[in-house]
């Protein structure tokens, strides 16, 4: 049985793998991974711009061409200031082109928790932040006329065998009431036609959209305001000033200089911070699946279970006849799991038991968040620093943190107050020090990976277009064999803070279970807190 299921598994996702490989051919071609999400699918290109040729001053520059980086660049020149925007790969080439774009107020780790971590003000001056980022997406895209599939949609959240239960959902529902959320309501179930959720929380008045639609809006706004964008342009450094009036300088892998008033590191986990800010958050992967299904035949809205961690589920046009239902859950640390057959099948499952209207699979991709131990994002100084900002800690919901980061970010760069400041302060002490410790205690084991085995004996076990880790005397190697049975070997230290990397199966990378780090099969950095590349070992 195990054996049909598993071939079954695998000839099922060479079938959606053959969709994405030629989505891809006219897609938007991305760094950070070979799946390829319903976005890159359906979007040619992102707006690029030539890598940095020449020593440049500008007001800020804005490392990250991501939701935070692009939202910041974008307000920033809409209040006159000459913004320069760096990324070394393609415009929203990075995590952001790897959401699902749920656009909510809601916290997705239940706002019961968030006041319970933050206050009842805390959790208000949050619910407001995200409902203000929603509003801002929608204003944005109607006034610089992006059609980007913006839709008004409603929530609902429901419970699954095994999560928590209507305990929890009254919970939830009396926290969102003490914070002047009336309009969140009890319902019978959920508009699922052919399953009976039973009864379920509504959020009215969330939203959804088509994120590269709207990336690509921004950019091409960005320049219509003498913004400049840089792409294939890498940050190899980044230094703030010392003290009042000194300037901020980015230097880049080319040896280019940007001085700059201020700078804002949006690179989803900073690139400039050795230690600090990485012992407040863990990376994590999740797991998405997009199927097939006839348009009306799903209710357009957002839907989550309570398991943890949960699942969430909404919809994205397709062409006339057809929807796709993009279904996604099944999360786990940065490189503590390399089973991406088994995630894939739990949310197949799950998603036909509810959603039977599901048909073929047509998208598979992952992507990776942060989690703080509070559950808020970082958007604000860097600590230490007086004109260096950064944004991370999405918290799985990045769109909505980003977009606040472009808020917050050019209220604090313009000198303007802001009521979300202290919220979202990168220097606070994280509210739940239970869950920090435990974070940084799954660090710390991570490092015995120095001691163990490798996953493999030898090169020759390693099949083609995979990877593996092969112990080598006292260290370790990060072993890709090509498609053509080439054999391409890297340090596995991860140059961050030197933890072994642990191959990833469903994205073609190596992947630093400590702190997230992720590198290509060439053993160059597409994700950070790492800034460097794998260093390529000599046969």
């Amino acid at each position: 049985m195990y054996l049909g299921m598993t071939l079954r598994l695998l000839l099922q996702f060479a079938r959606s793998r053959a969709v994405a490989v030629a989505c891809s051919i006219i897609g938007m071609k991305t760094d950070n991974g070979r799946s390829v999400s319903v976005w890159m699918a359906t979007v040619p290109e992102t707006p690029s711009g030539p890598r940095l040729a020449d020593d440049a001053t500008c007001d800020v520059c804005i490392v990250g061409a991501g939701i935070a980086g692009l939202t910041t660049a974008y307000l920033l020149c809409r209040e006159a200031k000459k913004v320069i925007l760096l990324d070394d790969g393609p415009t929203a080439g990075g995590e952001t082109a790897r959401t699902t774009a749920h656009l909510v107020y809601y916290n997705d780790d239940g706002m019961s928790k968030i006041e319970k971590l933050h206050g009842t003000e805390g959790l208000r001056l949050a619910t407001d932040s995200h409902r203000a980022a929603v509003d801002k997406i929608e204003a944005i895209a109607r006034e610089e006329k992006i059609d980007c599939d913006f839709y008004r949609v409603d929530g609902y959240l429901f419970i699954s065998p095994g999560g928590q239960g209507m305990d929890f959902l009254r919970q939830e529902l009396d926290a969102a009431h003490r914070v002047g959320l009336a309009e969140a309501q009890f319902v019978d179930r959920a508009p699922m036609r052919r399953f009976d959720t039973g009864q379920c929380l509504r959020y009215p008045n969330l939203g959804q959209f088509h994120p590269l639609k709207y990336f690509s809006g921004l950019a091409m706004a960005i320049r219509r305001n003498g913004g400049e964008i840089h792409n294939q342009t890498h940050a190899a450094s980044i230094t703030g000033g010392g003290g009042a009036g000194e300037k901020a300088v980015v230097e880049t892998s080319q040896g280019r200089k940007i001085t700059a008033n201020a700078v804002v590191v949006a690179t989803n986990t900073p690139v400039n911070d050795r230690v600090t800010m990485h012992t407040k958050q863990a990376a994590y992967r999740t797991y998405v699946l997009g199927f097939k299904v006839p348009r009306g035949a799903v209710p357009r809205a957002l839907y989550w279970d309570t398991l943890d961690p949960y699942h969430y589920v909404r919809l994205q046009e397709l062409d006339a006849q057809n929807e796709v239902l993009i279904s996604g859950g099944e999360d786990h640390k940065t490189g503590h799991a390399n089973d991406p057959a088994r995630r894939y099948e739990a949310i197949e499952k799950w998603t036909r038991e509810r959603f039977p209207e599901a048909r073929e699979i047509l998208f598979n991709w992952s992507g990776q968040v942060m989690e703080p131990p509070d559950c808020l994002a970082y958007i604000g100084r860097n600590p230490g620093d007086t004109n260096v900002f950064m944004a991370t800690g999405d918290s799985g919901m990045g769109m909505t943190h980003g977009t606040i980061a472009g808020m917050l970010l050019t209220d604090l760069i313009l000198g303007r107050p802001n009521p979300w400041e202290k919220l979202y302060d990168p220097s606070r002490i994280p509210k739940s020090l239970t869950q920090y410790v435990k974070d940084n205690l799954d660090v710390a084991r991570e490092y015995t990976g120095w001691a163990t085995p490798g996953e493999v004996k030898d090169v020759s076990e390693i099949a083609p277009d995979s990877g593996a880790i092969l112990r080598r005397g006292a260290t370790k190697v990060a072993v890709y064999r090509d498609r053509d049975g080439r054999v391409h070997e890297y340090s596995a230290v991860c140059p961050h803070l030197q933890c072994i990397v642990a191959w990833n199966g469903a994205e073609r990378t190596f992947d630093c279970p400590c702190h997230g780090s992720r590198f290509n099969e060439r053993g160059e950095v597409v994700n950070g807190p790492a800034n460097d590349n794998l260093p390529a070992v000599e046969k």
